[in-house]
Formats: structure tokens, sequence, C-alpha cells
């Protein structure tokens, strides 16, 4: 009976054993498991920088010699063309000597992108000013809410809560109620503006840093814009200016004269056919992964810089 119970303690404590070194090789097992995975999400994420840098100072690259090559901007230029979906290998194999990505990898990396004139909408930062509410520019917003069937009373509001979020007074930031100035349409959402209404105006305003005051560039503008910085102008009208434009670019504002009714015109101090203000979009897409990158950039002459830039990244939806 002794030898028994001695047989089965010693049975029990190797069994304990067992288990032990086995929980510990799992253990170790998953720890190098995981530092794998880490380090293979630290490469990729650095890679895909690389990548959408690339892809950043391409379109820079773009906008400086579209600057060297004509004093207007028009849809028909090469960085109104976007890139649609390719593989990363067909951009890779003029380089020879670039091993960032190889053979099977770079031929499920894709990317894609598109350059979006800026001027081509209304610009909220114009509805205020030291302090108050400009009331050309509100016009203008009157007349795109009008055409887009938006509520006037929503136009008010967020007026003045632009304007109270430029109110850089003292008083104002001492009240605790200071708001802070968007720099996104999304971020409309901070000053109460429904989510419908953002939906509809994303088409067709922007907002550009400062106090710019960026004229309306008519050869990108869509027909609501026109029709919203337009004098006396009808929305047939604006949709003509668009016409015409498809087949010439507009070199001068005042080229529209001839399709526009007597005393309609587009006011120079708000319409121009050169843009300063570009948002350059780059995709990124490695199987169910996506990064996204989105840029604002200034040019002024030869010089393109990057004002602000954003990242983000998601997993795509399965397909149904």
């Amino acid at each position: 009976m002794m030898r028994s119970r001695q047989h089965g303690a010693a049975l029990l404590v190797a069994m304990l054993t067992v288990t032990l070194v086995a929980t510990l090789a799992a253990g170790a097992m998953w720890q190098q498991w995981r530092s794998v995975e880490v380090e293979a999400a630290d490469r990729s994420r650095v890679q895909s920088s690389w990548i959408l840098t690339g892809a950043l100072d391409w379109a820079r690259l773009i906008l400086r010699e579209d600057f060297q090559a004509g004093n207007i901007d028009h849809l028909a230029e090469p960085w109104a063309v976007p890139l649609q979906e390719a593989r990363l290998s067909t951009f890779l194999a003029a380089d020879p000597n670039n091993m960032m990505y190889s053979g099977d990898a770079a031929d499920n990396v894709f990317l894609s992108g598109e350059i979006t004139d800026l001027q081509g909408r209304l610009n909220l930062g114009n509805l205020v000013a030291a302090g108050s509410i400009q009331q050309d520019p509100f016009k203008q917003f009157q007349r795109l809410f009008d055409v887009l069937g938006l509520p006037a009373d929503q136009l008010s509001k967020l007026a003045e809560s632009l304007r109270f979020a430029s109110d850089i007074h003292i008083d104002n930031l001492n009240s605790g109620k200071a708001m802070l100035f968007p720099q996104r349409i999304e971020q409309l959402a901070w000053l109460g503006v429904p989510q419908d209404t953002i939906t509809a105006l994303e088409p067709y305003v922007t907002i550009l840093p400062g106090t710019t005051s960026a004229p309306v560039n008519i050869n990108t503008a869509p027909a609501e814009v026109l029709y919203a910085v337009g004098t006396n102008l009808a929305l047939a009208d604006a949709k003509r200016v668009v016409a015409d434009r498809e087949h010439q670019a507009f070199n001068f504002v005042t080229d529209t004269a001839r399709l526009l009714p007597t005393g309609s015109s587009f006011p120079p101090l708000y319409a121009g056919v050169k843009s300063d203000y570009f948002e350059v979009r780059g995709r990124l897409r490695l199987d169910d992964t996506v990064i996204e990158e989105r840029s604002l950039i200034h040019r002024v002459g030869t010089k393109v810089t990057v004002v602000h830039r954003e990242r983000g990244a998601f997993e795509q939806a399965a397909p149904r």
C-alpha cells in the first residue's frame, strides 16, 4: 500500500512538472510569436508611411510643374486626373534597386489617390473676420444653402458659432464656453451642425487656414458654388458656364461675360482662375487593411508646402 501511494505521488509530480514545462514553453512561444507580429506590424507601418510620403511628394511635384506650365488651373490638367487603384509593383518596376517591396509582396499592395482643388469650394473661413460675420460671404452661403435645400436658420447658427469660435477676446476665452475653430468639414459637428447638413455641404465647402480670402476658381467649382458666388446669377447660368469650360478653360474671369445675362457677373474679389490650396488624398490597401492619408497643400509659386497632414487606418468591411 505504501509503495502504491509513493508511485501515485511520483506520477502526480511528474504530471505537474510536464504541465508546468508545457505552460512555460507555450508562454515562451506566444511571446516569440507576439514579438514577430509586433515587429511585422511596425515594419509594415513604416513602409506604408514611406510609400504614402512618396505619393505626397509626387503630388507636390505635379503641382509645382503645373505652376510652371501655365497661369490658370482647370480640370483638364494632369493634377486633376485621379490615380486609380494599381499594384505597387507597377510603380516600383522602373526602379530595380528598390527593395522595399519585391515579388508577391508588391503585388498585394495597392495604391490610389487624388488631388482636389479646394478653391473650387466656398471657404467657411471667409464667413467671419475680426470677430464679426462678413456680409458678402454670408450672402453667398445663403444662396448655397438655398440651392441645396438646407434650412436658413442652420446657416445663421453656424455663422454665429464660427464667429464665437474665432473670437480671441480674453472675456470669451475666460468664459469657459469658447469653442475650437474647426479645421475640417466633419468637425462642424462640434458646432452643432447636423450630420445630414455636413454631408450635403461637404462637396461644396472647405475650411482654409487663417483668414485666407482665396477666391473661388471658376474653372474647377461646381455649378452650385458658381451660383452662390455670382452676382444676379441663376443656377442655369452657372451650369452653362460649367458646360462651356469643358471645351476650353477660362483665362480670365471676364471671359464668362459672353455666357451671362446682362447685369450678371462673378465679382473679381471672390472669383478667379488660379488656385493655391489643394487637398491630396492617398490610399494604401494591403489585404484587409486600408491606410488613408489626407494632406492640405499650399502652393505659392513653385513653393509647395504641406499645411497639415493626417492619417487613419481601418479594416475593410467583408463583401456581401
